[in-house]
């Protein structure tokens, strides 16, 4: 039955769940794997990634042998860590308040703890003396606070709950004694050394491929005219929220209850991922029908077998649970090139730029431009 709920209306992969990265490093306890909910710039409160942006301004000052350091790697980490400090205040100086706090790390198992870690810094940054906890939107403990702590903001205090003091210690902590972090090698060892945990780095890495996607926007010089009537009718809607059964051809709409996941979309007005490729094609003049398994039979079929560099701006991609069995299909964008899709990927997003590969199961396209 959910499998079928799944190919009737768009969803998407289960969330994993992310827990410390230096309580992970220093226990050996994994978190979750797969890609957690967000993903697009829009999402980031504006305060916080002009902290990133900052941090990678500066970054060479301190290790000026670090190459790559990006925004995007930034936002990977602090979406894992603590959503951005979504729910927060975050001043025109940096200071988040009320402050992020980790669990106690006293043993007791909550949040994954199984290790008692003394107090170090007196309750300073985690408040409490009865032992330790990370603090702040990069979760570092106090004791590694002390190591690799940076005053950015000008106010001559490293602050790890000041969102500047915060991104620029984790982009020298990254960048360790220099790393090139445009090699996907090196940039892995530095989530690693952030997070001894491979799903940990699965989960960051595939934050830092969707900020990617969406910190870029699509070449669409080359393109017909009714293939950019359907990006651009596509793209003018990122930012918008996924709702689950939202959108058709008019537009965005409010959803249905429930997804298999339980999520609700009565009250949400947007897109699921077939109700923008819906609406995207109605402004071509062309009406597909409403479901992503359903989509895949209008139009040339392109085999998964053949890849994505098969693709071509303005075809539908597909995503399936059993890629060749298109009745398992859950998913659908719009391709745009260079690797990337308009995405409205599941509930708690909004639409957004996206790489192909951050969904899962890719069961190739359909050509109908």
């Amino acid at each position: 039955m959910a499998l079928l709920m799944f190919a009737a209306v768009c969803c998407a992969a289960p969330v994993g769940n992310a827990i410390s990265a230096y309580v992970t490093l220093r226990m050996g306890v994994g978190g979750g794997g797969g890609i957690a909910e967000g993903g697009s710039a829009a999402d980031i409160p504006a305060r916080m990634l002009l902290a990133y942006k900052r941090a990678v301004q500066r970054v060479g000052t301190y290790v000026p042998r670090c190459r790559g350091m990006r925004w995007p790697i930034l936002a990977g980490i602090a979406k894992v860590e603590s959503n951005h400090a979504i729910g927060r205040s975050i001043a025109a100086g940096g200071d988040i308040r009320p402050r992020i706090y980790g669990v106690l790390l006293n043993g007791s198992g909550a949040g994954g703890n199984t290790t008692v870690f003394p107090d170090t810094d007196g309750g300073k940054w985690d408040g409490t003396a009865n032992g330790e906890r990370a603090v702040g939107p990069f979760q570092f403990l106090p004791s590694t606070w002390e190591m690799v702590g940076r005053d950015a903001n000008g106010d001559k205090v490293a602050d790890p709950h000041n969102a500047d003091d915060a991104a620029l210690s984790a982009a020298i902590y990254l960048c360790g004694g220099g790393r090139d972090l445009a090699q996907r090698s090196q940039l892995t060892s530095a989530i690693l050394q952030y997070n001894h945990s491979d799903a940990y780095v699965a989960n960051v890495l595939g934050w830092i491929n969707q900020y990617t996607a969406a910190a870029k926007d699509p070449d669409l010089g080359s393109v017909s005219a009714t293939v950019r009537t359907v990006i651009d009718a596509a793209l003018s809607q990122r930012g918008v929220p996924y709702a689950w059964g939202g959108g058709n051809a008019a537009g965005a709409s409010y959803g249905l209850c429930c997804s298999p996941g339980g999520k609700s979309g009565a009250s949400i007005k947007g897109f699921d991922c077939s109700g923008l490729t819906t609406y995207a094609f109605a402004r071509a003049g062309i009406r597909l029908p409403r479901t992503a398994a359903a989509q895949a039979g209008v139009g040339a079929r392109i085999p998964a077998g053949l890849g994505g560099n098969a693709l071509r701006p303005g075809d539908l991609v597909f995503f399936a649970y059993a890629p060749g069995r298109d009745s398992t299909i859950y998913h659908v964008g719009i391709y745009v090139g260079g690797g990337q899709m308009v995405n409205a990927a599941r509930p708690g997003t909004v639409v957004r730029l996206d790489a192909v590969e951050a969904m899962s199961g890719f069961a190739g396209g359909a050509r109908l431009l």
